[in-house]
């Protein structure tokens, strides 16, 4: 298996080489739903509606109307009363991922950026997607403008996201015009009921707007978001003298009144969005820019983990 020190994983731009590779652990995810699929499509998703799928479920007794197909003749043979077989249907599960790729993303002070690390993590949960053969499409913002990728369960579909992920974004490095709350409202016009949605995003600016779209979008949706976060963002108070750059300019930060202003947003709306997550039945993942994001996912959605289901 391709291991860590064989990908290009750090540093300040996403490569796309690596990402391709990221199919290779992305094998062993299993990102398959909390709640069961809403989706008429096949696919290997289990839904609660029954029918003449893949799984057998169980044995009751024969009532009137059921197909005489699926009559269990040995159950029958032994008590003498009619029984029928029940099955429950696999479907598919169209998987959306969210990326935001706004200014603040491009920012990291250990290992990697975190724009870097969300494209290795939603690489990851695209192949994995595409390997359960689910349909997968994805959102990318920047400060201005948004990438649709419809769902589609076509490795084209993922390659596209990936080339998305991997664009030079100098020209896009501004102050943002879309905000997180513009973001969760876009993602609830493309996903559809029984979707699975991922939103990757340091959440810099989420507020009560975004609190009320977040809550929308998971009534019939499926949500987990992952939020991206750099060791120094919750430290900047506490240091002095330190020198940010872009690549062409140097600054130093010394304003410390303004340092504190920055770390105390950073707070509002972590804890706003922790509150947001918890009312809504949201899944929220923290992951910082020095975690490795193949152990990172591995260890939340191994295929050894059996994660709940809607009854159980």
């Amino acid at each position: 298996m391709t291991s860590k020190q064989d990908l290009q994983l750090d540093g300040n731009h996403s490569d796309l080489a690596s990402l391709l590779q990221l199919r290779h652990p992305a094998q062993e995810l299993n990102i398959y739903s909390r709640q069961y699929s809403r989706s008429v499509l096949l696919g290997q998703q289990r839904t609660s509606q029954r029918g003449r799928g893949m799984e057998f479920e169980e044995v009751r007794q024969y009532q009137a109307g059921d197909d005489v197909r699926t009559i269990d003749w040995r159950v029958t043979a032994r008590t003498q009363v009619p029984h029928t077989k029940l099955f429950r249907e696999e479907r598919e599960r169209p998987v959306l991922l969210v990326c935001d790729l706004r200014p603040n993303m491009y920012f990291g002070s250990q290992v990697r950026f975190k724009s870097v690390q969300l494209a290795n993590l939603a690489a990851q949960l695209a192949w994995a997607a595409i390997h359960h053969k689910d349909r997968v499409g994805g959102l990318v913002f920047n400060a201005k403008t948004q990438h649709d990728i419809r769902p589609a369960r076509s490795k084209h579909r993922v390659m596209e996201l990936l080339h998305t992920l991997c664009e030079d974004p100098a020209q896009d490095l501004q102050q943002d015009s879309i905000s997180i709350a513009d973001i969760l409202l876009d993602s609830r016009r493309v996903a559809r009921p029984g979707s699975a949605v991922f939103i990757l995003s340091d959440f810099h600016d989420f507020d009560e707007a975004a609190h009320h779209q977040l809550h929308c979008l998971a009534r019939h949706i499926d949500v987990s978001c992952i939020k991206i976060s750099d060791p120094l963002e919750s430290q900047l108070s506490k240091l002095h003298g330190l020198s940010i750059s872009d690549g062409k300019q140097r600054s130093q930060l010394s304003n410390e009144q303004a340092l504190r202003d920055f770390e105390q947003r950073q707070i509002n709306s972590a804890q706003l969005l922790e509150q947001a997550c918890k009312k809504s039945a949201v899944e929220l993942l923290h992951c910082q820019t020095n975690n490795n994001p193949i152990a990172f996912l591995k260890e939340r959605f191994s295929q050894k983990i059996k994660r709940r289901g809607k009854n159980g």
